[in-house]
Order: structure tokens, then C-alpha cells, then sequence
């Protein structure tokens, strides 16, 4: 399993691409295999999530095994569960990718973005809403002694 870490800020192209971080594509390579990314809204934040495509798989099977399908609100579910996703994968040369625009526009990105490693997915953030995240270090402590108790 790939383990992304670090934050990268890279900017919107004029066509719509943003260059994925080298060190992300590295950690990839090392996998032996091009990348190839599922691209959705995080649920609770106003940022989009990356997955490696078989980290997908092993969340997406997750979730349909708890649901019955001859239940009318699980297939619901299950069908908005699927809907606004994207494979994305970094262009050979220089590591390129297109998101969706309405992807993009779901979480306020004009031109500044931030690439956002989360262990085992990436985080991506316009820089704006990404800045609001931030904690002071005592609050981190503060979370830290609450959480990991």
C-alpha cells in the first residue's frame, strides 16, 4: 500500500490540468504500475479525495457489502455513492492530470491548488479552504490527548 505524505501546492493550467507531485508519482512508480487515481468530493470537507484505483476498490467493496440490494434506500445510496467520481492517471511526460471541472468547482478551485498526502489517499484543496483547516498546536495537543488515550 502506497503511504502519501507531504503537502504540495500547484497551480490550475490554462486547460484545466494540474501537475501531480513528483514525489507522489514516485511513490506510485515504486508500486510498478502506472497510476491510475478515482477522483471524488470528500463527504465532510470541502476538498476532493484521490485513491489509488485498488484502495478504491477495497473501500467501494467495503461499503456494498453492507448493503442489501433489494433495499430501495440502498440502492439509493449505493447509486449516489457512485455518482461524481472520476479515473484519473499523471500524463507520461510531465504527470498531468485532468479533473473534471465540476469537480473542481465543487470545492472553490480557481488557479491555486494543494495536494495534501493522507496516508493512504490524497487530499486535494483550493488553497483558500485548505488555509482554514489549519489548528493551532495546542489544540492539535489538545485532540491528540482526547483521541489517543
Amino acid at each position: 500500500m502506497v503511504k502519501f505524505i507531504g503537502d504540495y501546492n500547484v497551480k490550475l493550467d490554462d486547460k484545466g490540468r494540474l501537475v501531480f507531485p513528483v514525489a507522489f508519482k514516485e511513490l506510485c512508480l515504486m508500486q510498478g504500475a502506472k497510476p491510475v487515481f478515482v477522483v471524488k468530493k470528500n463527504l465532510f470537507s470541502k476538498c476532493l479525495e484521490m485513491y489509488l484505483y485498488s484502495e478504491w476498490e477495497a473501500e467501494s467493496d467495503g461499503v456494498r457489502a453492507k448493503l442489501n440490494p433489494f433495499n430501495v434506500e440502498h440502492d439509493i445510496f449505493w447509486r449516489a455513492y457512485l455518482q461524481n467520481r472520476a479515473l484519473v492517471s499523471p500524463d507520461e511526460k510531465i504527470g498531468r492530470i485532468t479533473i473534471p471541472k465540476e469537480l473542481l468547482e465543487q470545492i472553490g478551485v480557481k488557479k491555486d491548488v494543494v495536494f495534501c498526502g493522507k496516508d493512504y489517499k490524497i487530499e486535494i484543496w483550493s488553497k483558500e479552504e485548505y488555509a482554514k483547516t489549519f489548528i493551532s498546536e495546542e489544540d492539535f495537543v489538545k485532540l491528540a490527548e482526547k483521541i489517543l488515550r
